[in-house]
């Protein structure tokens, strides 16, 4: 009998390869997703200091929120982080999908993010 890959190691060597080529700066961060069964989170991250310079989720906008695990969340959490970064000064960065195909929730938070003004 064959046994199933297990679909998150699978992921995190997905996110590993591409780590090895989007690394955040401070003039372009990197916009990092993880996505859990309940929550989704994004932060704003520089890589050469190690910081996480600004962190949404929807766990913390769960008071607003129908659903903390649906696309509406979501966009939610993609327009909070886009502003919380524009408050900062950061206009555009990078998006760090984490091996997570760029569909369903991962891009609606990304086209929210957009239209709240940051440049991905």
């Amino acid at each position: 009998m064959l046994s199933k890959p297990d679909k998150n190691a699978i992921r995190t060597k997905k996110h590993q390869r591409i780590r090895n080529t989007i690394n955040g700066t401070p003039e372009r961060p990197r916009l990092c997703v993880f996505r859990s069964n309940r929550y989704i989170y994004a932060q704003i991250i520089d890589d050469t200091q190690g910081r996480t310079l600004a962190a949404s989720s929807s766990k913390a906008l769960a008071a607003d929120l129908e659903s903390t695990s649906n696309i509406e969340a979501a966009k939610a959490v993609g327009k909070n982080i886009a502003e919380k970064a524009l408050d900062l000064g950061i206009k555009e960065a990078l998006f760090d999908r984490a091996g997570y195909i760029y569909h369903g929730k991962i891009k609606a938070l990304a086209d929210a993010a957009r239209e709240a003004g940051l440049e991905i």
